[in-house]
């Protein structure tokens, strides 16, 4: 049997060539991130397991989220790389950009995460099946004309983009398509607030584009700390990138190969793509046959208890599907935690901790988060002092290049805890993921305080912050 990334085990099966147990401890559709290790983890635990996908293995995040994002955010930052390196004496002239290089080397990439995805279920005797999965009621799955049966059932399909019901609806791209254009665009309009859409807008306009994003609110990534929101939208206003707040839009017509943009006050504008990134919602798709479907959340999502089961006996669900933390790493520790839970020798002592889950924002500058932001914290505790610095990194004082960091950190002013980090500048996302951890302990301001900071760093300054603002 031909087991290369490029033909799985499903393809074999579709073609029903030999027999197949269609009876497991669990059945798993979708194979994301949550999903493969849930079904690794259980399978680990002696279940037999099967595990459905119908599009590519490793989920969004792999495949058109965080994996392809971040590689194109790097690529993005060469041009911004090749003018410092003017002020450290080297000579660069004459370099060139071609769009097609980035995109199949990186499509190549995901290829070869693809493959270590099946081999990894493959190692782990979980029996793939690719093809769409529909839950039927009782214990049953389909896929295509195979019914699985099975003891316990797990959703884990994730998300998918939500573009809202306008006039020229058919004419707008959505985040995924970025990952395969053809050719760049030089003028381009993102629309929405999100970390996804500021992410875009910052990948964009570093690779050459003429980017505006527009946002129906007064200020981008509502949700993230105050202060940090208000430092990226002047950075990126520095940087040249054009931020329409307050402003929505009514319609798009396509006209001679340019998508013309009427905004609802009547405004209009004119580029070569408009990228919607308004949101994304639970992918429930045909998932459930009539009668099948468990309870759901007013958001739409499937609604689940602490231990993951819906109101349907015997059927779970995790990740991007239930909504309450749209995070890879967040969907990995639900998938391990319910494979234990069901499976395990030893079960988990207490439900899965949401609290203080650090995160990223691959913007431009990139922005590092953990715990609670100054207007949280103000509404859990009496009192808390703030500490902020504002800063030039060091390696952009040989020039003219005016590149900021700022550091955050909350604290309630009762018991000296740190309630919140936030970061927004170079390296912020690698920074926070080691703070987190003395965050995750409880670390109070006085261990801050007693840590000899390394010098000279830009997380030093995280360790040397003394006056409360």
């Amino acid at each position: 049997r031909d087991r290369s990334p490029s033909r799985g085990l499903g393809d074999v099966y579709k073609r029903q060539e030999f027999s197949v147990t269609t009876e497991f401890d669990l059945v798993v559709i979708g194979a994301g991130s949550g999903g493969v290790r849930a079904a690794r983890m259980a399978a680990s635990h002696g279940a037999s397991v099967a595990i459905i996908e119908e599009r590519f293995f490793g989920g969004t995040c792999v495949n058109v989220g965080c994996v392809p994002k971040k590689l194109f955010s790097y690529g993005s930052h060469f041009p911004q790389e090749f003018a410092l390196a003017e002020d450290y004496g080297y000579t660069v002239k004459g370099w060139e950009f071609d769009w097609p290089t980035l995109r199949d080397n990186k499509s190549r990439e995901i290829s070869r995460l693809n493959g270590i995805y099946q081999r990894i279920l493959n190692q782990a005797g979980v029996t793939i099946f690719e093809g769409h999965g529909q839950v039927l009621g009782g214990g049953k799955v389909s896929v295509g004309e195979t019914v699985l049966t099975a003891r316990h059932i797990l959703v884990a399909v994730g998300g998918k983009p939500f573009v809202p019901d306008l006039p020229g609806r058919e004419h707008v791209r959505i985040s995924d398509d970025l990952f395969y254009l053809d050719t760049l665009p030089k003028r381009v309009a993102v629309v929405g607030g999100g970390y996804i859409a500021t992410e875009f807008a910052g990948i964009l306009h570093g690779l050459g584009c003429q980017v505006t994003q527009v946002y129906r609110g007064a200020l981008f990534l509502r949700g993230f700390d105050q202060d940090i929101r208000e430092f990226i939208a002047e950075q990126m206003k520095e940087q040249g990138v054009t931020l329409k707040f307050n402003a929505d839009v009514a319609s798009v017509e396509a006209i001679n190969g340019e998508k013309h943009v009427n905004y609802q006050g009547g405004e209009q504008a004119v580029f070569d793509e408009v990228f919607y990134a308004t949101g994304r919602i639970p992918k429930l798709d045909d998932l459930f046959a009539e009668g099948a479907a468990p309870a759901m959340t007013e958001g739409g999502a499937i609604k689940v208890d602490d231990g993951f089961a819906t109101s349907v006996e015997g059927l779970y669900a995790l990740g991007d599907v239930i909504d309450r933390v749209q995070l890879t790493p967040v969907a990995l520790a639900e998938g391990m935690w319910l494979a234990a839970q069901l499976y395990g020798e030893h079960k988990p002592e207490a439900a899965m901790d949401y609290h203080n889950i650090a995160t990223a924002v691959f913007s431009h500058p990139n922005i590092g988060t953990v715990g609670l932001t100054e207007e949280q914290a103000l509404a859990r505790v009496p009192a808390v002092r703030v500490y902020k610095s504002a800063f030039r990194p060091m390696r952009y004082t040989l020039g003219d290049k005016q590149e900021r960091s700022l550091i955050k950190l909350i604290v309630d002013d009762a018991t000296d805890k740190v309630l919140g980090l936030h970061m927004a500048g170079e390296d912020s996302a690698e920074i926070t993921q080691g703070f987190a951890v003395a965050i995750k302990m409880g670390a109070t301001k006085a261990d801050f305080d007693a840590t000899v900071g390394i010098h000279p760093t830009a997380a030093e300054e995280l360790v040397t912050l003394r006056q409360a603002v």
